[in-house]
């Protein structure tokens, strides 16, 4: 062993081999879920009926298949370095971080899609069955699923703008982090003409898919400046990056998960959560979270670092920002407790929620509630995405098998 290698510090050797291990881990559930959706369908299930969730973690799959050994990759680097003498990451003898930087953001910014793919998945199904439509261009829905895949492999260099690196580079992955802005807008586009002129059900689920339309929104246009080199170059490592990726993952994310779980609590469980302090929940965490991460949109502009304990006084705007967003995070504290409370109560006491409380239409909603071990004693007839919209409404089925479905 080095006298820097794994006999003087091997916490930081037991860390990268936790990280390898669930990266291997990561990949094999990857494919794992590749599989499953692509061989162990229901029959009658196309890949064009399959509920738009499945092809978000059916995408979500082959990104975890291809980022991820990169990472592995870079750790296995990483304990050579420390254990072996190798020299990949170190110049003083010859090696580059820079390469580190490479294959950790290789995986970094798909692993934003990775972890942002299922809530898109989530709000899909959330918000035609609580506006009483069909979700408006679902084939674009799955097409912009996977351009999405397909370009955040090409994009992860704008984490580097600031590295020094040269003038062609910079603009080929410029123009490459502004498209993929497009499919993006392409899915919040849909939402939106979903929920226009629909008979809108304002539930828990569908108030958090709401604002997860906004907020992420919010996120995605302050990440397409990240893209712009000059506004790269002026906000990188402040907190407007540190608001970015917290409009992006808490209130993108984060927003669409608790949306997915006031939807299929019933289904799980057997039970409802309370709608009343579910909309408590949902006021409190809005404001909590708005109050904690908007200004700092503000306090990165000023040039106020992120990864700092504190801040210089003497600028009253920057001293007030500061104070209210540490005050916003209790709120938002007091709305997460709130949440598990509903949790724990209904667990126990919620009301019974029945096979279908929501009216929804794929096919998790056509057993019993919790499903019994099997599922189904039988399946209904799947023709489109809507299997139990077309079981109940069999006078539609003949003139709405196209692309609406």
């Amino acid at each position: 062993m080095t006298e820097k290698g794994f006999a003087s510090n091997p916490g930081v050797d037991y860390w990268a081999l936790s990280i390898l291990v669930m990266g291997i881990g990561s990949v094999a559930s990857g494919i794992n879920l590749i599989t499953t959706i692509l061989t162990l369908r229901a029959p009658g299930m196309t890949l064009q009926r399959v509920p738009l969730f499945v092809w978000m973690v059916l995408t979500t799959g082959f990104l975890v298949a291809v980022s991820l050994p990169a990472l592995n990759a870079a750790i296995i680097m990483i304990l050579f370095d420390r254990l072996l003498n190798t020299h990949f990451f170190s110049p003083a003898q010859g090696g580059s971080p820079i390469l580190w930087q490479n294959y950790f953001w290789f995986f970094g910014h798909p692993e934003v899609y990775i972890l942002i793919l299922p809530g898109f998945g989530v709000v899909t199904e959330v918000i035609p069955v609580f506006s009483r439509k069909t979700l408006y261009g679902a084939g674009f829905m799955a097409a912009s699923t996977v351009a999405i895949g397909f370009l955040s492999f090409g994009v992860w260099m704008h984490h580097m703008f600031a590295t020094g690196l040269g003038f062609w580079v910079l603009w080929v992955f410029a123009l490459s982090s502004l498209l993929i802005a497009v499919p993006t807008g392409v899915k919040i586009w849909n939402w939106i003409a979903t929920m226009w002129g629909g008979s809108i059900r304002f539930t828990t689920a569908m108030l958090f898919a709401t604002a997860f339309i906004i907020q992420f929104t919010i996120g995605g246009l302050s990440g397409v400046t990240a893209a712009v080199i000059p506004l790269d170059w002026t906000l990188t490592d402040s907190y407007f990056i540190v608001a970015h990726i917290h409009y992006v993952l808490l209130g993108g994310m984060f927003f669409a998960m608790i949306a997915g779980i006031y939807y299929w609590f019933p289904k799980v469980t057997g039970r409802m959560l309370s709608e009343t302090l579910g909309k408590w929940h949902f006021w409190l965490m809005v404001i909590g979270f708005n109050g904690t991460f908007l200004g700092m949109h503000v306090l990165g502009a000023f040039g106020m670092p992120r990864r700092v304990w504190t801040y210089p006084y003497g600028m009253p705007l920057v001293t007030a920002l500061n104070f209210f967003s540490t005050l916003s995070v209790f709120v938002l504290a007091i709305s997460i407790l709130i949440f598990f409370w509903n949790m724990a109560y209904s667990f126990v006491k919620g009301k019974i929620a029945g096979d279908n409380p929501w009216d929804a239409w794929t096919l998790e909603w056509a057993c019993s509630s919790p499903p019994p071990p099997e599922n189904f004693d039988r399946l209904p007839p799947i023709r489109s995405r809507r299997p139990l919209w077309d079981l109940t409404h069999p006078e539609e089925v003949g003139h709405k098998l196209g692309g609406q479905h």
